[in-house]
């Protein structure tokens, strides 16, 4: 799992844009500014829809105004769910939704779970990661079935 002083792992994760579905190298993501990067185990599900996604859109000017250049947010979702749900939760200029399809990029943080049980098969666990120059600063990891250290409120009080 990765840890605080750990390098931001290469890989890439895609975002859609006017142009449609790109991807987006992790690496230049993170380089030269602070990014607030929280996953959720799926868009549209209710603790992620109702607290922690609505939450960072609530507190996005907050946590700029503690220096943090982008918010985003990772789940394994295709892109184009990530674009409707983001849309759904006016996240434009806020937050960043990234896909990780294949939960490639969780898995290359060490944040995957086997949702299996749940019909969900891989997913990301609910976590919020600060990362300033691609360098980790602060992981905060949930327990199972908690919501508390990877809320906005949570990374505004770490900042």
């Amino acid at each position: 799992m990765i840890k605080v002083g750990d390098r931001i792992p290469a890989g890439s994760f895609t975002q859609i844009t006017k142009d449609g579905p790109q991807k987006v190298n992790a690496e230049e993501f993170f380089k030269g500014r602070k990014v607030v990067l929280f996953s959720v185990p799926g868009a549209f599900t209710p603790t992620c829809d109702a607290k922690h996604l609505p939450g960072f859109v609530e507190k996005a000017s907050e946590l700029r105004g503690k220096g943090v250049d982008a918010i985003a947010c990772i789940a394994v979702n295709d892109a184009f769910v990530m674009k409707a749900w983001g849309k759904s939760q006016n996240t434009d200029g806020k937050v960043d939704m990234l896909a990780d399809g294949n939960a490639d990029y969780t898995k290359a943080l060490g944040l995957d779970m086997d949702a299996s049980g749940y019909g969900m098969g891989i997913r990301g666990q609910r976590f919020a990661l600060v990362v300033d120059d691609g360098v980790v600063k602060q992981v905060n990891v949930e327990q199972k079935g908690e919501f508390k250290v990877s809320s906005a409120e949570y990374v505004l009080g770490q900042l």
